[in-house]
């Protein structure tokens, strides 16, 4: 008996330092989503996505440079989510005040994400976030 395996190869894309770029890349993971057959965290996911490549527009990527952004299955059906920037600053959790317009960022990240963190490349860094069980497990790779 055969049936149809969803492929569920690493999906990578390269933008801009420009603003579209954000809801750019939130619409490849959700394609990419999709095709996995994502449904239950795919909100969370999606959210996270738009706020490392916020966050590599904004602080991440010097001019004329961009980021990249990867998104692939993991064992056990989780997903990670990575943006490669060039940029020098390392990112944190900070708590801003109220009255701040920003800074919330990578507290949604923290608080939606089951794990998240940074990583140095050369140059610059890889700012990731991985989802636990949101792929089912048949076919993921082991």
């Amino acid at each position: 008996m055969n049936e149809e395996i969803p492929h569920r190869s690493p999906r990578e894309r390269l933008y801009r330092r420009e603003r579209r770029s954000v809801p750019l890349a939130r619409e490849f993971v959700r394609a990419a989503l999709d095709g996995w057959g994502v449904g239950g965290r795919a909100d969370e996911v999606l959210l996270c996505v738009s706020e490392l490549a916020t966050n590599a527009v904004r602080h991440g990527v010097p001019p004329g440079r961009g980021f990249r952004l990867s998104v692939w299955p993991l064992a056990g059906g989780a997903l990670r989510v990575e943006v490669h920037d060039s940029g020098d600053g390392w990112p944190g959790v900070r708590m801003p005040a109220d009255s701040d317009e920003g800074g919330r960022g990578l507290l949604l990240v923290e608080a939606l994400a089951d794990k998240w963190g940074v990583a140095g490349r050369s140059p610059g860094k890889v700012v990731w976030c991985e989802f636990a069980e949101v792929l089912t497990t048949a076919h993921c790779p082991p």
